[in-house]
């Protein structure tokens, strides 16, 4: 706290340490070819004793045969003072990740959206993909949806879910895994395609004119500390209370209270949002420079974007159907999957996955972008990527600084806790080559025009292989058999699983 920033290394350097460290490497290939790891012998070449400890004599034996390599002196120069992801960057990939492609949708939505400081990117991706279909129907060259106005009944209804769900796990232990993962993120920023559908449909839509962002849409973290001490404590009362006392009018009038001031909290931190039932008035301009003026209530907003002429204009494709695909390869494919007690509003749909091979995926996102329509998709995007926008497997050389190998399968990571859907986003392109597979799609993010190329990320079809696992897709761009997958009856995964993590 208060310490100033430390002084960038300048780039030239930064970049001639990495140009040196893979010359070096070069070498080694040449003389190591056969080694993948390093084995510990005594000096008689046979292998070292097991230890159960850390061993000082040992760790300088190591220190010792590190630092008589050249290499790794350099890798230490450089690593000291830069980002590892920086030095370790493969120029050959940045030249290879363009911005050209063969299929990019002809309205792909304006301005570049940014999140700030919060865990929003699941509502900006949802408005993202609601908005294509709102400017084509009001005939508009840029629009916004307002994220803070799902933002602020998406809080409201996670406290009502989480409150409920204590009410229903009383007789569990308090320190037992369910009720601590209830407890561990009562009302985070974070959220799926299926909680964003649920909101939509309960509380509508608006322009972001008649809502936009304030401090603490923008920076979350305070509102969230607040919001979740409240609700632990009220968690605890409320398990009193219901250990106590059966009477059902008790407890809701004990829960109502709780709510209502939550509700004050997050009212005064995020402003008094547009009544979901009462008009709002919205000026605007077309493209053509037209202006206009639309009387309508935040529910009404929405549910239009079903009637037959709105999905005329967004290509026959109706918003308010889509539905998830997902790649879990540790489950069966094929199968309906959803996550125990993971939802927002109470009543409404819970998380539903249909799980696919990426075949499938990639399919249905080609034809859609063919179409014309934006993919919403959920991935881990701190894996092998940078904010200058690319997205690549090839991207980062970790063998050549630390001579390791990090071979980990898509499964074996998700089993391990090493990957999860951490963000969402939008893909509106895609380079498909003449054998049919495509090699990269275009990303718009919500990170703003600093990141990327102006807000837009590149990712290469190996990555998305590895790092995706969910796109929201139109019911008429997969097959007969994968829509047929939402009438079975979903295999349950418990709340801590992976597949229930929270873009």
């Amino acid at each position: 706290m208060g310490q100033p920033q430390s002084k960038p290394v300048n780039p030239v350097i930064e970049r001639r340490l990495a140009q040196r460290i893979q010359a070096l490497s070069v070498q080694d290939q040449e003389i190591e070819a056969e080694k993948d790891y390093v084995h510990i012998t005594d000096e008689k070449g046979h292998h070292a004793p097991y230890q159960t400890t850390v061993s000082i004599s040992t760790t300088a034996q190591w220190e010792k045969k590190l630092m008589e390599d050249p290499k790794n002196r350099l890798a230490l120069a450089a690593l000291s003072v830069s980002d590892a992801k920086a030095i370790l960057t493969q120029p050959s990939a940045v030249i290879a990740d363009v911005q050209n492609f063969n299929v990019k949708i002809a309205l792909e939505g304006a301005p570049i959206t940014n999140q700030r400081s919060s865990g929003r990117c699941w509502l900006f991706a949802a408005t993202n993909v609601f908005r294509v279909a709102i400017m084509r129907a009001y005939n508009l060259e840029k629009f916004e949806l307002s994220q803070a106005y799902l933002f602020y009944w998406d809080k409201i209804e996670k406290a009502n879910y989480f409150l409920e769900q204590i009410l229903d796990t009383v007789g569990e232990d308090l320190d037992g895994r369910l009720v601590q993962a209830l407890l561990s993120s009562p009302v985070g920023d974070g959220g799926q395609w299926d909680m964003a559908a649920n909101l939509v449909e309960k509380y509508g839509l608006v322009p972001q004119v008649l809502y936009p962002d304030n401090f603490n849409a923008m920076n979350s973290s305070t509102m969230d500390k607040i919001v979740t001490t409240k609700l632990r404590e009220d968690a605890l009362k409320l398990r009193k209370a219901a250990a106590s006392s059966s009477d059902k009018s008790e407890l809701g009038y004990l829960k109502a209270k709780m709510m209502q001031e939550i509700h004050s909290i997050v009212t005064l931190m995020l402003g008094p949002p547009p009544n979901p039932r009462k008009d709002f008035q919205w000026e605007y301009y077309d493209k053509n420079g037209k202006y206009h003026m639309e009387q309508t209530t935040p529910l009404r907003f929405a549910s239009e974007l079903s009637s037959s002429s709105a999905v005329r204009a967004n290509a026959g494709s109706d918003v308010n159907e889509l539905f998830s695909l997902v790649n879990d390869p540790r489950n069966k494919y094929d199968q309906l999957l959803t996550v125990s007690r993971l939802g927002n509003v109470v009543g409404l749909r819970p998380i539903r996955y249909v799980n696919v091979d990426m075949a499938t995926i990639k399919t249905s996102c080609i034809l859609m972008l063919k179409a014309g329509l934006p993919v919403f998709f959920g991935s881990d995007v701190g894996q092998f990527s940078n904010r200058t926008g690319i997205m690549d497997t090839a991207l980062i050389d970790y063998e050549l600084g630390f001579n390791i190998k990090l071979g980990m399968s898509k499964t074996q990571r998700l089993m391990t806790g090493e990957s999860a859907m951490t963000h969402a986003m939008v893909l509106t392109g895609v380079q498909v080559e003449e054998s049919g597979f495509a090699s990269r799609w275009r990303v718009q993010n919500s990170w703003g025009e600093a990141a990327g190329k102006e807000g837009w990320f590149v990712m290469t079809d190996p990555w998305m292989d590895e790092f995706v696992y969910q796109a929201v897709v139109d019911p008429r761009y997969v097959k007969k058999e994968v829509r047929e997958i939402l009438n079975q009856k979903p295999l349950v995964l418990p709340l801590w699983d992976p597949m229930g993590a929270l873009a």
